[in-house]
C-alpha cells in the first residue's frame, strides 16, 4: 500500500502541471538574456568608452531590480496561500495591496535613482571621462521606474495564480520592442544592401543615449500592457477593491518579503565586493570573470524557472492545508530540476571553450573562462537542489531561513574565502570561483538538511506531532 503511494508521487499529470508553470519563465528569462546578449553587442559597436558607460552601473540595476522582486515574492507567497484555500476574495484585496505597494515603491525607486543618477558613476569609480554619460544613460534608464516596478511585482502576482504565460508573452514583446529601438536609436541614418538593393534605415544616431531611450520605452510598455491585463484579469483583478493600506494583508505580505529583500541586498551587496576582489587580480581575470558569469547565467535558467513553480503550488498546497499534496510536490521537483540541472551543467562543461570564445580572442581570457567554467559545471546539480527547496519555502512564506543561509554562505565563504585567497595569498580567479563554488555547496548541505527534516513544510506529520 506504501509502495503504490510513493508511486502516486511521480505521475504525469503532476509533472505537466509543473513543467506547464515552468516553462513560460524559462522561455522569458532567456529572452532576457538573449537581449542582454544583443543590447551588449550593439552598444559595443560604437566603442569600449560606450560599453564602460552602460555596464559601469549594471551593479545597481542588480540592487533595484533583486528588491523590489524580493519584494514581490511577499504578494506571491500570500495569494498563492489563499487561491490554495479558494479564497478568492482575499486574494484579490492582495493584488490591490500590490497596487499599492507599486505607487509606493515605484515612486521611491522613481525621485532615489533619478535624483542621485549624477553621483552613481562617481560612487561606482567609473573613469572621469565617462562619468557625465553614465550619469544621462542611469537617469534616462530609471526615469520610468513606476513601469519598471508594475513589471516586476504584478508579474509575480499572476504567477501566483499560475499564471506564467501572460508574463511571459509582455516580456517577449516588450525585448522584440526594446531591439528594435535600440535598432532605431542607436545608429544614425544609413543605407544598407538587402539583397542587391540599396535601402535607407531611419535612424536616431543617440548612441548610448539611444540604447537608454530604447530600454525606458520598453519599460513603459511593459508596465501598461501588464497593468491592463491584471486588471481584466478574471480570477485576480483587484478592480472595486480599496488600494489604502489593509494591515491584515499587508502584515503578512511583508512578513514574506523583509527576510527577502534583505538576503536579495545582502547577496547583491556580496556581489559587489567580490568583483571589486577579482578586478584586483588583473586585466585578464577581470575579463574571464565577465564573461564567464555571462555565460554562466544562460545555464541558471531551467533553475529559476522551475523555482517559481515550486513557490506557487507550494503555496496552493499551503492554502489548501493540503500535507499530502506538498509532499508528492516534492518528490517531483527534486529529481525534475536535479535533471535538468545535471544536463545543464554537462552542456556548460562541454561547451566552455566555444562559448568564451565568442565573446573574447584572447586565449588566455578564453582559457581561464572555460576553467572556472568547467568548476563550476560540476556544482550545477547542488545548486538546482538549493534553489528549489528555497522556492518551497518561499511559496509557504518561510525566508527567514534562506536569509540566514544565504548572507553566512555569502560573506563567510564567499567573501571571506575570496579575500584570503586573492588578496592574502596572492592566488587568482580559480581561487575565487572555488570559493563561490564552496558557497553554493554550503547552501546545498543547509537546504539538504532542512528538506531531509522537513522543517521547510510546515504541514508536515512530523512536526504535526511534536
Amino acid at each position: 500500500m506504501q509502495k503504490h503511494k510513493k508511486k502516486s508521487f511521480f505521475n504525469k499529470e503532476m509533472a505537466g502541471i509543473i513543467l506547464s508553470l515552468a516553462w513560460p519563465t524559462m522561455l522569458e528569462q532567456l529572452m532576457q538574456t538573449t537581449v542582454q546578449y544583443i543590447d551588449t553587442a550593439m552598444v559595443g559597436t560604437l566603442g569600449t568608452g560606450a560599453t564602460a558607460a552602460v555596464g559601469s552601473t549594471g551593479t545597481i540595476n542588480w540592487l533595484v531590480s533583486g528588491s523590489i522582486g524580493a519584494l514581490s515574492i511577499g504578494f506571491l507567497s500570500y495569494i498563492a496561500k489563499a487561491c490554495g484555500a479558494k479564497d478568492l476574495r482575499n486574494a484579490k484585496r492582495a493584488a490591490a495591496q500590490a497596487v499599492l505597494m507599486v505607487l509606493v515603491v515605484g515612486s521611491f525607486f522613481t525621485l532615489l535613482t533619478v535624483g542621485l543618477s549624477s553621483q552613481i558613476p562617481v560612487w561606482m569609480q567609473v573613469e572621469q571621462e565617462i562619468q557625465e554619460l553614465a550619469g544621462r544613460y542611469f537617469l534616462i534608464l530609471y526615469a520610468p521606474m513606476l513601469f519598471r516596478t508594475a513589471s516586476i511585482i504584478f508579474g509575480n502576482v499572476l504567477r501566483a495564480v499560475g499564471d506564467t504565460k501572460t508574463p511571459m508573452k509582455i516580456g517577449v514583446i516588450v525585448n522584440i520592442v526594446n531591439v528594435i529601438l535600440n535598432f532605431l536609436f542607436i545608429y544614425p541614418v544609413r543605407k544598407v544592401e538587402i539583397w542587391g538593393k540599396t535601402v535607407t534605415i531611419y535612424g536616431t544616431g543617440w548612441g548610448v543615449l539611444g540604447a537608454a531611450a530604447a530600454s525606458a520605452t520598453a519599460f513603459c510598455i511593459g508596465g501598461i500592457i501588464i497593468s491592463i491585463v491584471l486588471f481584466r484579469h478574471p480570477m485576480i483583478s483587484p478592480k472595486g477593491h480599496s488600494i489604502k493600506p489593509q494591515w491584515d494583508i499587508l502584515q503578512p505580505c511583508l512578513k514574506v518579503a523583509i527576510p527577502n529583500m534583505l538576503q536579495r541586498f545582502g547577496t547583491s551587496l556580496g556581489y559587489v565586493f567580490f568583483a571589486a576582489m577579482i578586478n584586483s587580480v588583473g586585466e585578464v581575470a577581470t575579463a574571464a570573470h565577465t564573461i564567464a558569469n555571462t555565460v554562466e547565467s544562460l545555464f541558471y535558467i531551467p533553475a529559476f524557472g522551475m523555482q517559481t513553480a515550486a513557490a506557487t503550488l507550494a503555496g496552493n498546497a499551503y492554502g489548501a492545508k493540503d500535507g499530502k499534496r506538498m509532499k508528492a510536490l516534492s518528490h517531483m521537483f527534486i529529481p525534475i530540476e536535479v535533471t535538468l540541472m545535471f544536463i545543464t551543467g554537462s552542456a556548460l562543461f562541454a561547451v566552455a571553450p566555444i562559448f568564451m570564445g565568442v565573446f573574447s580572442q584572447n586565449e588566455a581570457v578564453i582559457t581561464l573562462g572555460a576553467t572556472v567554467l568547467r568548476m563550476v559545471a560540476v556544482s550545477e546539480p547542488f545548486y538546482g537542489f538549493s534553489i528549489i527547496v528555497e522556492g518551497f519555502m518561499q511559496g509557504v512564506g518561510k525566508t527567514k531561513e534562506p536569509f540566514v543561509y544565504n548572507i553566512i554562505g555569502m560573506w563567510g565563504i564567499r567573501i571571506v574565502g575570496t579575500f584570503v585567497c586573492t588578496q592574502l595569498l596572492g592566488l587568482g580567479l580559480v581561487s575565487a570561483w572555488a570559493c563561490m563554488i564552496s558557497h553554493n555547496l554550503l547552501l546545498f548541505m543547509l537546504f539538504l538538511i532542512a528538506y531531509v527534516k522537513d522543517s521547510w513544510n510546515p504541514l508536515s506529520v512530523v512536526r504535526d506531532r511534536v
